[in-house]
C-alpha cells in the first residue's frame, strides 16, 4: 500500500509516496529532518551563506557513515558469534567423544 509522508526542511513542506509502511517512513523522515536541524546548528555562524545542498550533503554523509558503521560492527559480532559458536561445538564434541 502506498503512504505519502510530508517532512518539513528549511521551512518548506516536502511530500513524498512510499511503499514502505507509514510508521517506517515517518521514523526515517524525521531522522533525516534531526541531522538536517544538527547541521544547521553545528554551522550556524561558522559559514556564512552554506546552502541548503550543502546541508544535505553533509546530513546524508553523516547518515551513511553511522549506517557503515553499523554495518561493520554487526558483521564484527556475527564473527564472533560464528567463531564463540564454532568454539563451543568443538568443545561439546571432545567431550561427547
Amino acid at each position: 500500500m502506498e503512504e505519502t509522508i510530508t517532512i518539513e526542511l528549511f521551512g518548506q513542506s516536502f511530500s513524498f509516496k512510499t511503499q514502505i509502511d507509514a510508521e517506517t517512513a515517518k521514523e526515517i523522515a524525521d531522522l533525516l529532518v534531526r541531522e538536517v536541524d544538527s547541521v544547521t546548528q553545528e554551522h550556524t555562524g561558522k559559514t556564512s551563506g552554506m546552502n541548503k545542498l550543502a546541508i544535505l550533503t553533509i546530513a546524508a554523509m553523516n547518515i551513511a557513515n553511522e549506517y557503515i558503521e553499523l554495518k561493520r560492527n554487526h558483521m564484527i559480532l556475527l564473527e564472533n558469534i560464528s567463531s564463540k559458536s564454532a568454539s563451543l561445538l568443538k568443545t561439546i564434541d571432545v567431550s561427547l567423544h
